[in-house]
């Protein structure tokens, strides 16, 4: 039994690790740009060698897409989330609210890749994050309603993306800029569904 606990602390340890690693990069690429930073820079940070670094990560690219992935996985559980419920719209309501929150919690990652186009470009990042967009935007949208609803609920997508950028200036509280930003969206989705 205790080799089996022994195993599972080392896969907490690794996991841990590994989410250090992804913080320290994140912090890195925001702070002088993917292209400026060397792994030696992240290992130097987060104060281990390069080799230990290696461990987990190979390359730069390994660090960015895995981060993404471990940001983005709760996207794609909301949509799997999403497409299992009636296509209501308090079900479209409670996408909106919890997208909003995601994109809160993802807010660094997201900030990179406004920053950073070229290069979520070059790496396929921004293909994936498209895709999954329009996965998002198929559980909002009723085929079958007008042209000005649909684009209503698509709007209230990137209401929310745009709210996370254009508000960071703005004065005020984060909390209550992102519940602002988050009425507009709902409201958005709300006036697409006047008939229902």
């Amino acid at each position: 039994m205790g080799g089996t606990m022994d195993g599972t602390n080392q896969q907490r340890r690794r996991g841990d690790t590994r989410r250090r690693i992804q913080d320290v990069a994140l912090e890195l690429f925001a702070e002088q740009g993917y292209e400026k930073t060397s792994l030696r820079e992240i290992a130097e940070r987060l104060e281990v060698t390069k080799a230990a670094l290696y461990y987990h990560f190979k390359t730069k690219e390994e660090i960015l897409v895995s981060l993404f992935e471990s940001l983005t996985q709760p996207i794609e559980d909301l949509i799997e989330w999403g497409s299992r419920q009636p296509p209501t719209l308090a079900t479209k309501q409670e996408i909106i609210r919890r997208y909003s929150e995601l994109l809160t919690e993802a807010a660094p990652l997201f900030q990179f890749m406004q920053e950073n186009q070229a290069t979520v470009r070059e790496l396929r990042i921004g293909d994936m994050f498209k895709e999954r967009m329009l996965r998002l935007r198929d559980t909002l949208i009723d085929p079958d309603a007008d042209l000005v609803d649909q684009v209503r609920c698509v709007s209230a997508l990137f209401t929310l993306h745009a709210g996370m950028f254009v508000m960071r200036d703005v004065e005020g509280d984060p909390e209550d800029k992102r519940k602002a930003v988050l009425e507009v969206a709902t409201d958005l989705v709300t006036q697409a569904h006047h008939d229902a």
